[in-house]
């Protein structure tokens, strides 16, 4: 199966149930986890077993995933090379979606045209937000140097 779009569970679609079902199999898999890869017997509310095997990276991302929903919060899986609306671009960077689609103006973040849409490649995306995340730890640090210059230090 290819996962060719964004595919994202909705806390509100969380039963309580579900958040301890998820937590309980989070706990574990973190047991399991580190250890390579991991054979699993499931069996179906049919009564159909089936036998297969998690790879380690696969292990690692399902404890993660399942953390999420355990506390309720929503969890999305995408493949890199996903093509990404303004508005989901815009929700990952937590700016609004004119503002986001200023700086695609203004070249700081690439993007291309599908007909009259615009769509982000979400490695752009992550880059970007990388990006911003330094300059901001940058700005912080002048201005903590600056503080203590001018004796403004704690």
């Amino acid at each position: 199966m290819t996962l060719s779009m964004l595919q994202t569970v909705e806390p509100s679609s969380i039963s309580d149930s579900d958040k301890r079902a998820a937590q309980d199999a989070s706990r574990a898999l973190a047991q399991l986890s580190g250890r390579g890869s991991v054979h699993v017997e499931a069996e179906a509310a049919n009564g159909s077993h089936q036998t297969f095997v998690l790879p380690a990276a696969a292990v690692r991302l399902l404890t993660d995933m399942l953390v999420h929903l355990a506390d309720g919060r929503a969890v999305s899986v995408m493949p890199e090379n996903a093509e990404l609306t303004t508005r989901q671009a815009a929700d990952m960077l937590n700016v609004s979606r004119p503002h986001l689609v200023k700086l695609m103006g203004e070249g700081a973040i690439d993007f291309h045209m599908v007909g009259t849409h615009r769509r982000l490649l979400l490695e752009d995306v992550i880059s970007f937000k990388a990006r911003r995340h330094q300059e901001t730890g940058r700005a912080m640090d002048e201005l903590a140097a600056e503080a203590q210059e001018l004796g403004m230090g704690y």
